[in-house]
């Protein structure tokens, strides 16, 4: 059975890794080895990444050309020029590679409109899975549109169930073409080997409250970084590490500089092992104004820290199912209250059976668990 995948990105984003272990699971828990899996490289994008993709995958290259570091990034609109250009330059190419190809299955993530929209040529021949990646805004053009090709698609899978209820309730695919699978977030594996990483030394014996994500509106850091400043004084032994890129880096060193916090607060930029950073930590916070359902929540969770998260939608008050760990979304009063009764009870059983219980939600977000219920779909 052939297994395409199609999910082409321009930045450093956690789909990327979901997208890799999905298409592994299929390789790594399949007995009978009847998965011939692919994924498209559209762009140039999958490049830096096969050196750590299991071999048994095939990486389809679209064009000969690296364009991946050439196309406009980092802002809304450059993105969305980005968007327009991936979607013109590769439509004839993926519409001659699904056509001679003919893959049984097409599992779609981000850029999802040039798949669909060809699927009026191949529609009999392979079905389209497509997979919510994030809680994604339903605007009219997109309502209008995914409606009009929603025969041509045959799943669309949810991350989360929030998101579950919010397309059923949006009306746009028919009930049983709606189902929830859950983002394989864990590799164990690899946190065991990343968590034996050390940290710089100059971390080492800190008290580290830590935000991972891209610098974005939607992680909301700069609610973190007030945040911080406004418990500095009373917590003087914390320093908070930032580790993601974006945008927003700027106005947020701006606001450390201004406060002269440049030995409290650190951002890292985006690393490649968050691990070993989250295992020295003491405190995660999710500052987001939307997930679906967060998958730095469920590293953290992995990593046993003390989770402090926005009940922002989707997902995370699915994870982290105590109130007295949720704060009011983009409330820096309610965050600041959540953590002081939390850092002022510190024999308090509450953090301890929060932890236990978060570990026990977490099991749904793993490769295995990920690939019987894909395999489950495909089958």
């Amino acid at each position: 059975m052939k297994i395409f995948y199609w999910s082409p990105f321009f930045s450093k984003i956690a789909t990327i890794q979901a997208v890799i272990r999905s298409a592994e699971s299929l390789i790594q828990y399949e007995k009978q080895k009847k998965y011939d899996v692919s994924i498209i490289n559209a762009i140039g994008e999958w490049e830096e990444y096969k050196k750590f993709i299991n071999k048994k995958i095939n990486i389809i290259n679209l064009n000969n050309k690296n364009l991946i570091n050439i196309i406009p990034k980092n802002s809304y609109i450059k993105s969305r020029l980005s968007y327009i250009f991936i979607f013109l330059f590769n439509f004839f190419k993926l519409k001659r590679l699904i056509k001679q190809e003919q893959p049984n299955y097409l599992i779609i993530h981000l850029i999802t409109s040039l798949p669909i929209l060809l699927s009026i040529f191949f529609k009999k021949k392979t079905k389209i899975i497509l997979r919510i990646s994030g809680l994604p805004k339903i605007n009219i053009l997109r309502h209008f549109f995914w409606k009009l090709f929603s025969n041509n698609i045959h799943i669309v899978t949810c991350p989360t169930k929030a998101t579950y209820d919010y397309f059923k309730q949006k009306k746009i695919f028919s009930d049983e073409k709606l189902i929830i699978l859950k983002d394989p977030v864990i590799d164990i594996e690899k946190f065991k080997d990343q968590s034996k990483e050390k940290i710089e030394n100059k971390f080492l014996e800190k008290k580290i409250i830590i935000g991972i994500g891209r610098l974005t509106k939607q992680k909301n850091f700069e609610l973190l970084v007030n945040f911080f400043l406004k418990i500095e004084k009373d917590y003087p032994e914390y320093i908070l590490i930032i580790l993601g890129e974006g945008e927003n880096r700027h106005k947020l060193e701006k606001i450390i500089k201004d406060f002269k916090l440049q030995n409290k607060i650190y951002i890292l930029g985006h690393q490649n092992n968050v691990y070993k950073y989250l295992k020295n930590s003491k405190y995660f916070i999710l500052s987001s104004l939307w997930e679906d359902p967060g998958f730095v929540l469920i590293e953290a969770a992995l990593s046993n820290l003390t989770i402090i998260s926005s009940d922002c939608p989707n997902g995370p008050d699915e994870i982290i199912v105590n109130k007295n760990f949720l704060f009011k979304n983009n409330n820096l009063e309610d965050l600041y209250k959540k953590f002081q009764r939390i850092e002022d009870s510190p024999h308090d059983l509450t953090v301890l059976n929060q932890k236990i219980l978060v570990k026990k939600r977490i099991k749904e977000f793993t490769k295995f668990w990920h690939y019987k219920s894909l395999n489950k779909l495909l089958n």
